[in-house]
């Protein structure tokens, strides 16, 4: 491991402790060379998952993408950080347990909108509305009609 200091790459390992889940081990090092302590963090490298979007284009999943749109829709609601990151974290790993290599931009928008559902009604129409290009507000009743009769 390159040491941030004075980049030599000899270093040694003097605690390590995973995360709460597992899926990543945090390492505290130090540098042979100038004795500075340093930490890394190692998790599982993912393969590589691919989105394809509505005009047929694709790209690197990117899951700061649902983060961003999550924490939009949640804005001023009463919906905590780590509610909200588990809930991305949560719709991550179905899309790599269920999708081959590749997933449509619906199917990752479904997914979010029945998360929401549960989660919020408000934070749900707000993306609802956004996802759906809701243009009058037909659309809006329409939407919160479906929710009631749930």
């Amino acid at each position: 491991m390159l040491c941030p200091f004075c980049r030599t790459t000899e270093s040694k390992v003097i605690e390590s402790r995973s995360s709460e889940d597992g899926a990543v081990i945090r390492r505290r090092r130090e540098c042979i060379a100038c004795h500075k302590r340093f930490t890394t963090h190692e998790k599982v490298e993912e393969r590589p998952f691919r989105v394809v979007k509505k005009d047929g284009t694709r790209q690197q999943f990117n899951r700061d993408k649902i983060l961003m749109g999550i924490l939009r829709a949640c804005e001023k609601r009463p919906v905590s950080s780590e509610t909200i990151e588990a809930t991305v974290d949560s719709i991550e790993a179905e899309l790599r347990d269920s999708h081959d290599r590749e997933v449509s931009t619906m199917v990752i928008g479904e997914m979010v909108m029945d998360r929401l559902r549960a989660l919020d009604e408000v934070a749900y129409v707000r993306f609802a509305s956004v996802y759906r290009q809701f243009t009058d507000l037909n659309s809006f009743i329409s939407a919160i009609d479906q929710l009631k009769g749930q």
